[in-house]
């Protein structure tokens, strides 16, 4: 259970934070990069296992439980139900990327809903591979399920990327990526985005 004062510790930081946001510039101080992206699996060791096996992460540490048994804690701190549990968060690096933090939570109000893209809050992660039509034909080998793809972009900004999504075995998107010789927006571009290997 987590204290009085590191509750008033959280508050007193996003505070800070807010206020600095509010006053004249927008952009946050500081701001260097992502450092992870989090997402709530059904299962730690399935969702591990995907992630170690199938993408190539490595677990870097795991820690855990947090709760709040009689106050507001975990409701104040990240807008879950207050009885909320985080039963297990694993920390994995994932090749020359962001790091995934994985949760797994219980809760009263807990949606087991996967969204589509199409929905508020839809989102995928997408993977560089260096040769899609491998990374494809792998994932497909391995019984995942794979939209149509891959699918090459060849006209537009982006054109030079071919992609494909694919399904996590509790139905999370993923997408593979590749643009081995650049996108087309590069030519000329003010700002280029991050890339593997860039």
């Amino acid at each position: 259970m987590l204290s009085v004062t590191l509750r008033a510790a959280a508050f007193a930081t996003l505070t800070f934070a807010c206020t600095l946001s509010m006053a004249g510039d927008k952009t946050l101080p500081g701001v260097r990069g992502i450092d992870y992206i989090g997402f709530t699996v059904p299962d730690i060791e399935q969702g591990v296992g995907f992630f170690r096996d199938v993408m190539g992460c490595k677990e870097a540490m795991r820690f855990g439980p947090f709760m709040d048994d009689k106050g507001t804690f975990m409701k104040d701190l990240v807008d879950v139900d207050p009885r909320a549990v985080v039963q297990h968060i694993v920390m994995m690096r994932c090749g020359q990327g962001s790091n995934i933090e994985l949760f797994q939570y219980t809760a009263p109000d807990q949606k087991t809903t996967q969204p589509r893209n199409s929905d508020y809050g839809g989102h995928h992660i997408a993977f560089y591979v260096q040769d899609i039509q491998a990374a494809v034909a792998k994932a497909r080998a391995l019984g995942l399920r794979t939209m149509m793809g891959p699918f090459e972009l060849k006209e537009g900004p982006a054109a030079g990327q071919s992609i494909t999504y694919v399904m996590t075995p509790w139905g999370m998107q993923l997408e593979l990526i590749s643009y081995p010789q650049g996108m087309a927006y590069e030519k000329g571009a003010r700002t280029l985005l991050w890339a593997p290997g860039r």
